[in-house]
């Protein structure tokens, strides 16, 4: 996560947080987002570090594609899963009016929601 090039890392925000496909129609209000999203970027990275906390992230598999190192979507899946979990998981088992799921089919759950781009 750390050693990623730099095209490498314009070919991820491109696709994840949609660099180059705003919609705004001044140069000034392009010039205004793309810092921003350049900051996401790094928010989001800088947000996994911490809750890893020297940990391994977790990569995300397909059946024709067994990745070696983490893209900034396994990171992403991971930050998403990992704020999702914190906010409705937290308190599950203390509320009654909810319908309780086991932990293993709220973390399937969680994982495939995360996933998604």
């Amino acid at each position: 996560m750390l050693r990623w090039n730099i095209e490498v890392t314009f070919q991820e925000v491109r696709r994840h947080l949609g660099v180059e496909t705003q919609r705004q129609w001044s140069d000034l209000a392009i010039a205004r987002t793309t810092p921003a999203l350049m900051a996401l970027f790094s928010l989001v990275c800088l947000i996994a570090l911490q809750t890893l906390k020297g940990g391994i992230l977790p990569l995300r598999h397909t059946a024709w594609y067994n990745k070696k190192q983490a893209m900034f979507s396994d990171v992403l899946a991971f930050v998403r899963r990992t704020l999702w979990a914190e906010k409705f998981l937290h308190n599950s088992a203390l509320n009654a009016d909810r319908v309780e799921l086991s932990r293993k089919d709220m973390d399937a759950l969680l994982d495939r929601l995360a996933a998604v781009p």
